[in-house]
């Protein structure tokens, strides 16, 4: 679906994008994780016509970018930035309808399929539609952020480290949110985030970047696996823990009677493994013994603690 040709970006004579070959397939959830000066949001900025490349080419559905007129070539592209950037003086309806507007589309037209959208997200729209963006809390305006970028229905969204900003509960809720999204929707998603554990645990596909070089393309489990060189390595090491048993060990579980219903998750799946887990329930009961669960706010209190 987009398709990167040796790709370079230079600022000042310096690389920050080197060479980069890609094909990000249709309905992918892509991660691109690396440091902060890495490449990922310059990548990102590109594929969105932000910036231009030095050298080399981006391929959308077979045609250079560079030569399809901008504004059409947007309305295929949905954007959603660290910061949620709603306008002030407008309604959450209003926000989200922003992107509809600009097809033609009015916002009490549009107001339906926000609405539907909203409620998407966890968002009553009988309670939030008409909210001003300061009675929002910050993971609040993340989702009505999302919501706009999925209401014109875009081939492609790019994902900015849409939840770095955010407390460790509303990162993990947001996380799981965007995840079950991709899972019914399978829009293309380019997600970019410096968080390792986050690429792992959303990442269809995940993609190294280190000093503007892209270093590996590989899936979730082979990224850590298989790492191709000793940096990609070190990136990931720590990612191999903690698991299930260091939250147990650390008192994050619930002792219940009646678990006859519930799914099983051994103790040494990994966090990453929980999180997907949690997506289908929020209840997993620990492998091995019959009356210990862990449940999806043990695993938030966790984290919040990190």
């Amino acid at each position: 679906m987009i398709q990167f040709d040796h790709v370079s970006k230079i600022y000042d004579q310096e690389k920050a994008v080197q060479n980069v070959s890609l094909t990000i397939q249709k309905g992918e959830f892509f991660v691109l994780v690396g440091a902060s000066g890495s490449g990922k949001t310059t990548t990102l900025k590109m594929i969105n016509r932000l910036l231009t490349p030095s050298q080399g080419r981006i391929i959308f559905q077979g045609r250079d970018i560079a030569a399809l007129p901008l504004k059409p070539y947007r309305h295929h592209v949905g954007y959603v930035l660290q910061t949620s950037a709603l306008f002030p003086n407008m309604s959450v309806l209003e926000n989200a309808a922003v992107t509809l507007n600009a097809q033609g589309i009015k916002t009490k037209a549009a107001r339906p399929k926000i609405e539907q959208l909203l409620s998407e997200v966890g968002l009553d729209p009988n309670k939030y539609a008409q909210r001003m963006p300061h009675e929002l809390s910050g993971g609040e305006q993340q989702r009505v952020g999302i919501v706009r970028a999925l209401a014109a229905e875009p081939e492609v969204i790019l994902m900015d480290e849409p939840f770095s900003a955010l407390d460790p509960i509303s990162r993990q809720q947001l996380q799981q949110l965007v995840a079950k999204l991709h899972e019914k929707l399978r829009t293309t998603i380019i997600f970019v985030t410096h968080d390792m554990d986050e690429a792992l645990q959303l990442g269809t596909r995940i993609g190294v970047m280190q000093h503007g070089l892209l270093e590996q393309v590989d899936t979730p489990t082979d990224i850590v696996l298989h790492p191709k060189n000793a940096q990609v390595a070190a990136m990931f090491k720590t990612q191999q823990a903690p698991t299930v048993s260091d939250l147990i060990a650390l008192g994050f579980y619930q002792l219940k009677d009646d678990t006859s219903n519930l799914p099983t998750i051994k103790p040494e799946s990994t966090l990453a493994e929980l999180a997907q887990a949690f997506l289908n329930q929020s209840e997993q009961l620990v492998q091995g013994n019959d009356h210990m669960v862990v449940t999806q706010h043990d695993y938030l209190r966790y984290m919040a603690q990190q």
